[in-house]
């Protein structure tokens, strides 16, 4: 997937030809902007054998956060850390592939948060919800823990940051003459907000979703960061 490949038929707009398109360039930039390949497919792949997998889950009922807890939870914290922590050195290696134009400084703070938000959710798990793991009162906790309260401050501070930055590369992307690329980053972003409600029906599957789709467009950028500065203003 690469959200720029609306490039072949976007014509860039007058006075743009020396704006200098985001590339990683450089073996270390590729090394790292590579990191924001593989976060999404390898956190969603794992989150999603998990679901099939663990004894008692249902993502139905059951946020995917809830995989933490139990025996095998230490599957879903390594996910979230290692997730969190390719999400850091893409934001690193975003900042080095901007140079100048619009979002040489907010995106790569955006992705860092998102990657943050990530690592603290693995690193301080959910408090048991729902009957899950297997024994547990069925049902929202009436009291939080310290690990539950920074795991709950956690995911908002991922989702808004991910959200935020669809836009911020957005208007990266309407500079840099790809119009319909940046188009629909704005639309993902949406659909991401809108998924990531925390009530409503279908919550727990909304989420996964979201999260899906978040990561889904942020390998897109990654991949689009890594082409050829030719292909990119073609």
């Amino acid at each position: 997937m690469d959200i720029r490949t609306d490039t072949a038929t976007t014509r860039v707009a007058p006075g743009t030809a020396s704006r200098r398109p985001a590339h990683a360039g450089d073996p270390m930039t590729r090394f790292l902007v590579t990191a924001g390949v593989v976060a999404g497919p390898l956190f969603v792949a794992v989150g999603l054998v998990q679901v099939l997998t663990r004894e008692g889950f249902d993502l139905a009922r059951h946020p995917l956060s809830l995989l933490s807890l139990g025996d095998l939870g230490w599957i879903q914290i390594a996910n979230f850390i290692v997730a969190g922590v390719l999400m850091l050195a893409f934001a690193v290696g975003t900042r080095r592939s901007l140079g100048g134009g619009p979002g040489r400084v907010w995106a790569p703070v955006l992705f860092a948060l998102y990657g943050l938000g990530l690592v603290l959710g693995g690193a301080f798990t959910a408090d048991p919800a729902l009957g899950f793991p297997i024994g547990t009162p069925d049902g929202y906790p009436t009291e939080w823990t310290f690990h539950g309260a920074v795991h709950a401050f956690a995911a908002p501070l991922a989702f808004l940051a991910l959200v935020a930055v669809t836009w911020v590369i957005a208007r990266r992307l309407a500079w840099e003459g790809h119009r319909a690329a940046a188009a629909w980053s704005r639309v993902i972003g949406v659909a991401c907000l809108l998924l990531c409600l925390p009530f409503g029906p279908g919550m727990s599957v909304r989420l996964f979703v979201g999260v899906a789709l978040g990561f889904a467009w942020i390998t897109g950028y990654a991949v689009s960061l890594l082409r050829a500065p030719a292909a990119a203003t073609a």
